[in-house]
């Protein structure tokens, strides 16, 4: 059973300034790549908003009519007159039309379904402790939310990173679409520590909740870079029990993630693919820690 929000203590997000990450290394990003344009396909979310990236259907009467549909609602705002009277049209003979020239019922009515354009939020949530191939995560996630940002200036999507390391997490990119604020923020980011994994995932979990109520037009996903491995606990919980519960609260929030497993194939005891099942999300192994891989899969999980 999923936690509820009282029952896993909030993490504070501490300001990036100081140096929380006294005793680490510093990873510099690697070189950017042009990236391709990221379109979604339509998906069955209702959204109240538009945005200029993924196509998404809308209650808004502005937008693309692309089909009619049954009205599902007693009160319909935007009427499908095209598709309400071929509706009518083969029932005229059995109506009674007096001086009208098409008699419409109730059952004839069909109302418009409609697509916008609509933006995406790309959550980077990324273990920067010691462990496999932590330069090689760092840098590759760098240089991947740099290409993203390049391509959401124009179009919208906002991109944000955590890192979680020691015993806290930290949003140190909030969602932006500022490639400029993105270099800024993350020239400084650091490895090294114990694996605070809860720390992390309940951070992320505030950052979605906040975003759905400052921009509910926006589609939520999540990259997570980790080995699954956690070892520090916000609560009396089993660092892994409660990862698990906070992946579920995740998970019923509707956010697509997306997990890429940084654990060593010789070493892997498949606690990563444990956690992506919580968040009914794919696991991606090592391999795919190249920037330009892992921002292809950003991409494909997106299409």
């Amino acid at each position: 059973m999923a936690p509820t929000e009282a029952s896993v203590q909030t993490v504070p997000q501490t300001p990036q300034e100081g140096h929380w990450w006294e005793g680490g290394q510093k990873i510099k990003s690697g070189q950017e790549f042009s990236p391709r344009r990221l379109d979604t396909q339509l998906d069955r979310l209702t959204r109240k908003q538009a945005g200029r990236r993924s196509r998404t259907r809308t209650e808004r009467k502005r937008g693309r009519y692309i089909q009619a549909r049954l009205p599902r609602d007693k009160k319909i705002t935007d009427l499908a007159f095209d598709a309400t009277l071929r509706a009518a049209a083969p029932h005229q003979i059995h109506r009674d039309r007096s001086k009208l020239a098409l008699a419409l019922e109730k059952q004839d009515l069909r109302e418009k379904v409609r697509v916008r354009r609509t933006a995406n939020l790309i959550l980077f949530v990324v273990d920067a402790s010691w462990s496999m191939a932590v330069a090689e995560r760092m840098e590759a996630t760098k240089t991947a939310i740099m290409s993203l940002l390049t391509d959401a200036y124009q179009r919208r999507d906002r991109v944000g990173l955590i890192v979680f390391n020691k015993n806290d997490a930290h949003l140190v990119l909030p969602p932006t679409n500022s490639a400029q604020l993105a270099k800024h923020k993350l020239a400084d980011i650091a490895v090294g520590g114990k694996t605070p994994l809860s720390a992390g995932l309940m951070l992320a979990y505030e950052v979605f909740r906040q975003e759905h109520f400052t921009h509910p037009d926006v589609q939520p996903m999540m990259i997570l870079l980790t080995d699954g491995a956690g070892n520090v606990s916000l609560s009396d919980l089993p660092p892994q029990e409660e990862a698990h519960r906070i992946a579920g609260l995740i998970r019923e929030t509707a956010v697509r993630s997306v997990v890429i497993n940084m654990e060593h194939p010789a070493f892997d005891q498949g606690l990563a693919r444990i956690l992506a099942e919580k968040l009914d999300a794919p696991c991606h192994s090592l391999e795919d820690i190249r920037a330009d891989v892992l921002y292809r899969t950003v991409l494909d999980e997106l299409e």
